[in-house]
């Protein structure tokens, strides 16, 4: 959970062939409020998490009740965080695309990388320094993805919450639109598409 001191060791999965549940190695632990479900490009669905080693931080994974299907590599220093906003075919390329915040503290780097089934590396698409959807102590994440009617964009902010911002996936780059000022009443306004 964000903001405490309790982690989770498995994942439940409650499916149409029933429960499974995963249990991590003793080093390592998920991370965040809640696996979000995203559907796969082959059909079916995985639970996108944020799975920390003792040793080597944290990654972005993909698990389905069979165990990993995907991941990032760990970024390679311990007490270090990503930030998930979700996952969905962001450029209309018909791929599943993952967003997060790379080190939401530290590094304020929105990220995109892509899932392609059958590879267990989950490979980068885009980055962008300067953006973050988390400060210190909160238990939630700020912002995630929308698509208002013209396909879904990630909703953030800059780097000190001063500006509201949506970045949407084109030709393999992020383009950035402010949406005014940032607050928490906005941020989850935008979400809505209000």
């Amino acid at each position: 959970m964000l903001g405490d001191a309790v982690e989770w060791g498995a994942l439940r999965f409650d499916g149409p062939d029933g429960p499974a549940l995963l249990r991590l190695p003793q080093t390592r632990v998920f991370e965040d409020i809640a696996p979000r479900v995203v559907p796969l490009p082959e059909g079916g669905w995985a639970a996108l998490v944020v799975e920390s080693d003792q040793s080597k931080g944290a990654r972005l994974a993909l698990y389905t009740p069979r165990g990993l299907l995907a991941a990032t590599v760990f970024i390679g220093q311990a007490h270090r965080w990503l930030a998930p906003l979700g996952g969905a075919d962001l450029d209309g390329d018909g791929a599943l695309e993952l967003a997060y915040v790379d080190r939401p503290h530290l590094a304020k780097t929105l990220r995109v990388v892509r899932y392609r089934p059958g590879d267990p590396q989950l490979r980068d698409v885009a980055a962008r320094p300067g953006l973050t959807n988390h400060r210190i102590g909160w238990d939630h994440i700020a912002g995630g993805l929308r698509d208002c009617g013209s396909g879904p964009e990630m909703v953030l902010a800059d780097g000190d919450f001063s500006r509201l911002v949506a970045a949407r996936l084109r030709a393999g780059r992020l383009e950035l639109r402010d949406l005014g000022a940032w607050t928490a009443a906005r941020s989850e306004a935008a979400l809505r598409c209000q």
